[in-house]
């Protein structure tokens, strides 16, 4: 447990001294090995030429399959959690874009299994491997009928390394990169934006300001990035059958349009309350109207009550309340220098959970004393914890679609939220359910406004390129949409677009995933208010079978109906009971 102010970097030496060690070199060496033996597999049983037949040989080709995918994710991690944290790192920049060529002939290996695949009728399902990767294999099946052939399949591999994947990194390094004058101070971006926690409105005024001239001076190569990203989805999707990139992401979510709609239609119902909140909000500061800089503004006696270590022993204790494996996991993280919470230069701004092996991860975030950022910390140790659970699993029957990814998460937050509400003092009450809807209104409202810009992006790429002036148009568009007058129109950010690295991700669509994790997490912590016997144990069961099944047999097991939009309205009914308590304590 963390005894001192000082934020903490994470320890990866676990896992290898260095992207130069000899141990790192071998590990390399190891899964090109097995690469070599795989492919050499796949071309004598007939895998590469999709004449090959039996379940034999499917049960071995999931074997390798997996193996290989337990090996390959150590060292992606590991090469991400570097990179992302040092954008300077040159040696481990060059270790990721070699390694990009492993992740190359894996793309290919499993291509190669997906076609194949798709043509085997007979498949004995009582086949010990067959039956345990069941799932995995019958998604296979299904995703076969939206792959080209394999010689153009494999084309795509080759071509994405300097694509999409360049671009996104491209906009990972120079995102991180930025540096922004604020007051006579030069700041990364990622400090910048952290100055929105301020208590004091001018300084919070100041840098929002600061940070749109720097996105304005760096729009265009950040609107290439996005445009190129953008275009290439577009176009695989049309080469593969899909009616559109969203047809793709649903089939990649494990959910259908009809449950997506239904969720959609219900947080639409639920904008006014939200803006509700914001209005509260704004009236709590002392203004009419709240602007995006006012949006993360500190409210409630809560200053420096968050100091690092106060927020590990917080989420720990509260995790152990809910399930002491939760909150032994909590405490290993903090132990084992798990978390690399330090915002600065070269390091990349947000937060994730990158799992590495054995049901250990290492997550990153950019730490500042609120309780805001106390949500964050317990954010990523539910997707840790979800990785816990998970790794009961083989390889392949670990793969997490976004949707059920967030379950986890959400589930941590809303745990020390309740827990903490009814332990502490009104003024810190209000400090604590502020942040739990500051959060929950950027999942549902912002994310609602991604999903609309997203939307209108992949419409407009079909046409043309868009400027970086049409994007912000965009932005601004679907800021009005979802936020509507709970913002002040002077005062929105039209460059979100360039803020999010959810949008330079290769897979499209990385935004409603998170409001469905919001709502199932709520209403799954709902089921276990009212039927807490057993729950612990179940959820447990849940989080290691996210890639065992889709979201809508999942979510069978608790007697939820994804498909119906009460549903969802009942959990976004638990968030409008936060606001009514909200607006009485302001």
């Amino acid at each position: 447990m963390p005894v001192a102010n000082a934020l903490p970097r994470w320890d990866l030496t676990p896992y290898f001294p260095g992207v130069q060690s000899s141990e790192f070199e071998e590990a390399v060496r190891s899964l090109n090995r097995e690469l070599e033996l795989a492919e050499e597999y796949w071309r004598a049983s007939g895998i590469a030429s999709s004449e090959g037949v039996g379940s034999d040989i499917a049960a071995e080709a999931v074997g390798r399959l997996s193996s290989i995918q337990e090996q390959s994710r150590l060292i992606a991690g590991y090469l991400e959690c570097l990179v992302t944290t040092d954008s300077n790192d040159n040696a481990a920049a060059a270790a990721l874009s070699s390694f990009d060529q492993t992740t190359v002939r894996i793309s290919k290996l499993k291509t190669l299994f997906t076609l194949w695949i798709g043509k085997q009728t007979d498949l004995d399902f009582g086949f010990p491997t067959i039956s345990e990767h069941a799932f995995y294999i019958e998604r296979a099946q299904l995703h076969s009928k939206h792959l080209m052939d394999a010689p153009l399949e494999s084309l795509v591999s080759e071509l994405q390394p300097s694509g999409s994947t360049a671009w996104s990194r491209l906009h990972s390094n120079f995102t991180s990169q930025i540096q922004v004058q604020v007051d006579g101070e030069r700041l990364p971006m990622t400090a910048v934006r952290n100055i929105a926690y301020s208590p004091d409105r001018e300084k919070r005024r100041k840098a929002y300001e600061a940070e749109l001239s720097a996105w304005k001076l760096n729009e265009l190569p950040l609107a290439a990035c996005l445009n190129s990203i953008k275009g290439e989805v577009n176009s695989l999707a049309d080469a593969r059958g899909w009616h559109s990139p969203l047809e793709e992401a649903l089939f990649n979510a494990h959910i259908d349009r009809e449950s997506l709609d239904a969720m959609m239609e219900a947080a639409n119902d639920a904008f006014p309350q939200f803006r509700r909140y914001l209005s509260s909000k704004a009236k709590a500061i002392g203004h009419s109207k709240l602007a995006f800089f006012d949006l993360f503004a500190p409210i409630g006696d809560a200053k420096g009550k968050w100091a690092y270590p106060d927020a590990c022993k917080f989420v720990a204790d509260n995790f152990e309340r809910f399930s002491p494996e939760l909150g032994d996991f909590a405490r290993r993280n903090f132990r084992e220098n798990w978390i690399d919470a330090e915002p600065r230069n070269g390091k990349v701004g947000g937060a994730y959970c990158c799992p590495m092996i054995r049901g250990e991860s290492r997550i990153l975030m950019n730490y500042e004393p609120s309780y805001g950022s106390v949500s964050v910390l317990a954010h990523e140790l539910g997707h840790g914890y979800h990785d816990m659970c998970l790794s009961r699993r083989s390889p392949l029957n670990q793969d997490t679609p976004m949707t059920l990814a967030e379950t986890a998460s959400i589930f941590c937050e809303t745990i020390m939220k309740e827990a903490a509400l009814g332990k502490v003092a009104e003024s810190d009450q209000l400090a604590i359910l502020e942040a739990s809807l500051q959060s929950q209104c950027q999942v549902v409202v912002d994310i609602s406004s991604r999903f609309l810009f997203e939307s209108a992006v992949f419409e407009g790429r079909r046409r043309r390129e868009l400027s970086a002036d049409e994007l912000c148009k965009e932005m601004l568009a679907a800021q009005e949409a979802t936020y509507g007058d709970g913002l002040d129109p002077e005062f929105r950010h039209p460059y979100m677009w360039a803020v999010k690295p959810h949008y330079y991700s290769t897979s499209s669509f990385y935004n409603f995933p998170y409001m469905f994790g919001l709502l199932f997490g709520l209403g799954l912590y709902s089921i276990y208010q009212s039927e807490p016997s057993g729950f612990q144990s179940r959820y447990a069961e849940l989080l290691s079978s996210t890639g065992l099944a889709d979201a809508r047999t999942l979510a069978d097991r608790f007697g939820i109906n994804i498909q119906r939009k009460e549903f969802w309205a009942a959990s976004l009914d638990q968030i409008r009971r936060d606001i009514d308590r909200f607006e009485s304590l302001i």
